[in-house]
């Protein structure tokens, strides 16, 4: 039975986004299967106060996690493709426009792209922020997306800016699960000299 590992992912984050390509990669060359859950951004930098409701440019920003929410709801096996989707509209071909990014997301993968006009509104904020509350409690306040949970232990990260394919994701994997299995390894880190790069 392949082992389990929950990702939680914010679609407008590069980082994130370039670590889901890493995993699917890992589940070529592993016996494992990703499940992928919903974070928010939003959520995390509110700090206290509630999300607003006349910065437009915000309220954009909250789109893509708002529609992911409502895909896990509402088609629970295609999450990891829109996920792929929506990655691919904002990070590899620039789409900024994040209310246009989700609707042809979800025209890609068969759904109806009226689901953004639900997206718009915080009519499924409840869902997402317990999603996102859900992996924050694995790891704490002070981190951000994407979240990696193996087995018993998570961890924000890890935090690559290129995709390692075949047996190099592998390895990298094995790395990531020997650390988690040490319960007294919390922080490994660099500072970071390159964007993420998506083919």
């Amino acid at each position: 039975m392949a082992e389990r590992v929950d990702f939680w992912f914010d679609p407008i984050c590069p980082f994130a986004y370039v670590t889901s390509r890493w995993m699917l990669e890992v589940e070529k060359v592993r016996d494992v299967e990703v499940q992928w859950h919903v974070m928010s951004l939003g959520v995390l930098n509110e700090k206290g106060n509630p999300a607003p409701t006349e910065d437009e440019d915000i309220l954009a920003r909250w789109i893509p996690a708002r529609t992911s929410t409502i895909v896990a709801q509402s088609a629970p096996e295609k999450i990891g493709d829109f996920y792929t989707a929506i990655g691919t509209e904002i990070h590899a071909k620039g789409q900024r426009d994040f209310e246009a990014a989700s609707r042809t997301a979800l025209a890609a993968i068969g759904l109806d792209e009226a689901l953004v006009e639900e997206a718009k509104t915080d009519k499924h904020d409840e869902v997402m922020r317990a999603s996102h509350h859900e992996g924050i409690s694995k790891v704490g306040q002070d981190v951000g997306t994407p979240i990696v949970s193996f087995g018993d232990t998570a961890f924000f990260g890890p935090v690559v800016t290129r995709v390692p394919t075949g047996e190099e994701a592998g390895k990298i994997f094995d790395g990531a699960v020997a650390l988690a299995g040490y319960p007294y390894f919390f922080e490994l880190k660099r500072t970071r000299t390159e964007r993420p790069q998506v083919d």
